[in-house]
């Protein structure tokens, strides 16, 4: 638990003031019942008194005060609460290196099993989209909640030749943001590369007046990263980008829009020689690229060297994706419990003077 308002916590110097102020009034009362000449007989008429009661409602009252001082404070505790998220965007690299072997029976058919059980453990409401990529990237399944429609897509799929990470994230955020337009930036930023082929469905590059999309629609000013709630992206690679555009900057332009993209390296570190199309290749997980697009859009990381480990991957993405933890501010809770010993205070100091009167 940690305080917004943290200055506001000096107030409770006031509770061992206002101690002491009731300790120094008894001392005042106990001097004053000496005068009387006879204390005995004092006792005898006052008869059996309430001892340790008479204390309650003062350290009631006191506990009160230094609830609702904390109250004042605006003390937040992190809350796990139901996730937002209405969708979510499984990329997945098809390159020829999925075909290895060094996770059983192949990297393709494991990627394909956890990803089915992946999708069988998400709420039925949430939307699922899948996203394929090698040298280029394809929206194989748009978002849905048809079940049985992704797990056709995820069967169909085919490995090709290349790997375009890169293409894969904004591919993603085409899905997403549909109105959007990302296809210049699809293009190959190395000298001499051919322009990209991947542009996702359901883009347009000019508006149906002839205007250009600039001139159409103001640029994008960027977000936090991370803070948009309606989607998330969930991108498997098991290579390193050899085409399409640069995947560190595709990174940021998904942190640029808010969204998450949580990257998953797949294959055993050493990686594993692949006989594809008459080429003979070693391909093993670009680590250090995947962890920065996830720590640059404010997401996390995983790496499964094995079958086992992917389907543990996915089921703690599983877990947090169906929820999420967030600051929430629990003041109120310290309001109503200050005003309940508030109420106790002084519903026992009527009883008890009611009982002297």
């Amino acid at each position: 638990m940690t305080f917004i308002w943290m200055e506001m916590l000096w107030l409770l110097l006031l509770v061992p003031i206002l101690i002491g102020l009731y300790v120094l009034m008894l001392r005042r009362r106990k001097r004053t019942a000496v005068r009387y000449a006879s204390l005995a007989m004092v006792k005898q008429a006052l008869g059996k008194g309430p001892g340790w009661r008479r204390h309650l409602p003062p350290a009631l009252l006191l506990i009160a005060i230094a609830v609702l001082i904390l109250a004042v404070a605006r003390p937040a505790a992190v809350v796990t609460l139901a996730s937002s998220r209405a969708t979510i965007i499984l990329a997945v690299d098809v390159s020829g290196s999925m075909r290895a072997a060094d996770v059983p029976p192949s990297r393709i058919v494991a990627a394909r099993n956890a990803a089915r059980q992946f999708i069988a453990d998400q709420p039925a409401d949430v939307q699922i989209g899948v996203v394929a990529f090698a040298s280029a990237a394809y929206l194989v399944q748009t978002p849905t909640i048809d079940r049985t429609a992704l797990y056709q897509a995820i069967d169909r799929f085919q490995t090709r030749r290349g790997t375009a990470v890169g293409a894969g994230v904004l591919t993603s955020l085409a899905t997403i943001f549909p109105d959007e337009d990302f296809e210049t930036l699809q293009n190959d930023p190395r000298p001499g590369a051919p322009a990209g082929d991947a542009r996702p469905p359901g883009y347009r590059s000019l508006p149906l007046d002839g205007q250009t999309a600039a001139e159409e629609k103001p640029e994008h000013i960027p977000v936090e990263p991370g803070s948009y709630r309606n989607a998330v992206v969930i991108l498997l690679s098991d290579g390193a980008t050899t085409t399409g555009p640069d995947p560190i900057q595709a990174g940021q332009t998904a942190a640029d829009y808010g969204v998450r993209v949580f990257t998953v390296g797949f294959g055993s570190p050493s990686g594993d020689v692949v006989d594809y199309e008459g080429r003979r290749m070693r391909t093993q997980p670009d680590i250090e690229t995947l962890k920065t697009i996830a720590r640059t859009t404010d997401a996390q990381f995983f790496e499964a060297q094995s079958s086992d480990d992917l389907t543990r991957v996915y089921k703690s993405l599983s877990a947090k994706l169906v929820s999420e933890k967030k600051l929430t501010e629990i003041s109120f809770i310290f309001a109503g419990i200050g005003a309940l010993f508030s109420l106790l205070a002084g519903t026992l100091s009527l009883l008890w003077f009611g009982r002297v009167a």
